[in-house]
């Protein structure tokens, strides 16, 4: 029987796209890499990580050592960010109906409180973070324990390929919020167990797991 839902936080309830492509850019500027334009965003969507890193001369092995950097340019945006359209009432409908409701996240906890109570979202019990970007399924396993739940338990709606991925060594099944930022050519390869197309889809998608 199901009992908890997980979200992942920008691009699934978040609408933090442009909040995003404004912190990459002053930071581009700082370091030489290569800018993102709007387009440029959009085709960057198929890819993996590793190619979108190739294709904007990040070094991906720089990455751990650039999200403190990028995180401090993203808060500056953060009063800007609006909730993803649809995201409150299906937050709502999840929580009438009796599920556990809570965040995982490679984002900062004070960033997702500050835009919770500024959008006035509330319901999730329990809001976990690793700055590591590749660590999801680390999260998973550490509220599984804390919880005292099994994966089978918990539904895990994510908008990216890692999210998937994570998903998949933790045991956990994903919803792929097809939303969010990753593209369904990206996704696609790594196998999510269910896609919702917009947010008003879980509620009937997770009342039949």
């Amino acid at each position: 029987m199901l009992k908890a839902i997980l979200f992942d936080f920008d691009g699934t309830l978040a609408d933090s796209r442009e909040a995003f492509l404004t912190a990459y850019n002053k930071l581009a500027q700082r370091h030489g890499f290569e800018r993102m334009t709007h387009p440029l965003f959009e085709q960057l969507r198929a890819r993996s990580m590793r190619e979108r890193c190739k294709a904007l001369h990040v070094p991906f092995h720089k990455i751990p050592f650039l999200i403190g950097e990028i995180s401090r340019y993203y808060q500056e945006s953060m009063m800007e960010i609006p909730l993803m359209k649809g995201a409150r009432e299906m937050v709502q409908e999840l929580r009438e109906a009796g599920y556990r409701l809570a965040i995982l996240s490679s984002n900062e906890e004070k960033n997702i409180r500050f835009f919770l109570k500024i959008h006035g979202l509330d319901g999730f019990s329990t809001i976990m973070c690793s700055r590591k970007l590749f660590a999801k399924d680390r999260l998973m396993n550490s509220y599984l324990k804390r919880q005292k739940l099994k994966p089978d338990q918990v539904v895990y709606i994510g908008d990216e390929a890692r999210d998937v991925l994570a998903g998949q060594k933790s045991g956990i099944r994903v919803v792929w919020a097809a939303w969010g930022f990753d593209g369904a050519e990206n996704v696609r390869k790594a196998r999510p167990d269910f896609i919702a197309e917009r947010p008003s889809d879980v509620l009937q998608l997770v009342s039949e797991l």
